[in-house]
């Protein structure tokens, strides 16, 4: 193996250049919006709410996505404006709502997924 650079990884290493942004640059409040998206996300899809359906459906695996979620969106929401917060927090609701539907034997109120930094959720 040679030890010398080739021409086409300069263009590589550019173009990956051009496609990232130094974590620096990115405001703090994009990565906790971008954060609690994949988390919701990912909490969806354990609820069976994605199109995988039941396949994918896994609520131990949703109970943490959503407690996770709730910390980061009640911890972050007053630093990141009600503006970007309240979507956030309706998100949030609908997923423990549909964890509760989702659920055999529903949980006490309070003792949900993220509810002990949320309060009770209700239908």
């Amino acid at each position: 193996m040679s030890s010398q650079p080739h021409e086409h990884d300069d263009e590589q290493a550019v173009g990956f250049d051009d496609l990232t942004r130094d974590i620096a640059e990115v405001p703090a409040v994009e990565v906790i919006t971008t954060v609690a998206v994949h988390l919701m996300s990912a909490a969806a899809v354990k609820c069976g709410l994605a199109e995988g359906g039941e396949a994918d459906k896994d609520l131990d695996e949703a109970r943490k996505l959503i407690t996770a979620l709730a910390g980061l969106v009640t911890a972050g929401a007053p630093e990141i404006s009600n503006f970007h917060a309240a979507p956030l927090r309706d998100g949030l609701r609908s997923l423990q709502l549909a964890f509760r539907e989702a659920s055999v034997v529903p949980d006490a109120p309070g003792a949900g997924p993220g509810e002990k930094f949320t309060g009770p959720v209700y239908s």
